[in-house]
């Protein structure tokens, strides 16, 4: 069992893999400035169960484990589970679902 499936986010809370830069082109050719730029994609890997509502109610997430979705520039708390590095963010955080 990996470290990622052990992990459940709390409230509307929803852990994010960051996609990763590429630094070479399809020629070979070393992009020096994408190693250090941060891609603002990213996919689902866990969803909190919801936040609770001012009646007390449980208003459900609307992302879903899987889905590839555009970030924030800055915020989330950055995680290390299992060797990988992931980002927590707040549901309302997430700028929007890019569809296939």
């Amino acid at each position: 069992m990996s470290a990622v499936t052990k992990f459940r986010p709390l409230f509307d809370r929803v852990l994010v893999q960051r996609l990763v830069a590429e630094t070479r082109t399809a020629g070979g050719v070393i992009l020096p400035e994408a190693a250090q730029s941060k891609v603002n994609e990213g996919t689902i890997v866990a969803v909190g169960p919801g936040a609770a509502a001012s009646n007390g109610s449980i208003v459900t997430p609307v992302v879903n484990v899987g889905e590839k979705v555009v970030l924030p520039e800055y915020g989330g708390t950055p995680l290390k589970l299992g060797g990988e590095e992931y980002t927590l963010y707040r549901e309302a955080e997430i700028v929007g679902v890019l569809d296939a």
